[in-house]
């Protein structure tokens, strides 16, 4: 099973965006589901239903770094080589669907923001809401970028 076939069944299964794609690598990083569902957890909804940057592009970005990232806190080189990576991957996501923002991606009005709670998770959600295919796309993309 690739690893967007598996952000797509967590996410099907009940996890956020943020929630699908890092638990979709847990074995790559050698977590366990528990874990990487906990860490993912506050990025669903764009930050906790804040509508910011969309979860599955915090959970690509969660994945990258820790398993592309720096960790020399005094090599500004490397800084700015991760950070040139990451926004050529945020930047391929923006072109493949339209942008990084939860809100933008979703077409919300502003009186359908920020309510912390969660939308039910039935069938009408997931054949109205367009998040399986931004967690599909995060998750690809970060195959693609991991190959690098």
């Amino acid at each position: 099973m690739t690893h967007e076939e598996k952000a797509l069944q967590y996410f099907t299964n009940g996890a956020n965006c943020a929630q699908a794609v890092v638990m979709a690598y847990h074995d790559a990083l050698g977590m366990d589901e528990k874990t990487a569902a906990r860490l993912a957890s506050s990025f669903g909804g764009g930050i906790g239903r804040l509508r910011e940057v969309c979860g599955a592009v915090s959970g690509m970005m969660m994945v990258y770094g820790l398993m592309k990232g720096y960790d020399d806190l005094h090599d500004p080189e490397a800084k700015k080589a991760h950070y040139a990576n990451v926004q050529a991957l945020a930047n391929k996501f923006r072109e493949e669907n339209g942008s990084i923002i939860c809100r933008e991606l979703l077409a919300l009005h502003k009186d359908e923001q920020n309510d912390p709670v969660p939308t039910p998770r039935d069938a009408k959600f997931y054949h109205s809401r367009p998040c399986m295919g931004f967690v599909a796309s995060a998750a690809r993309l970060l195959d693609e970028a991991l190959k690098d």
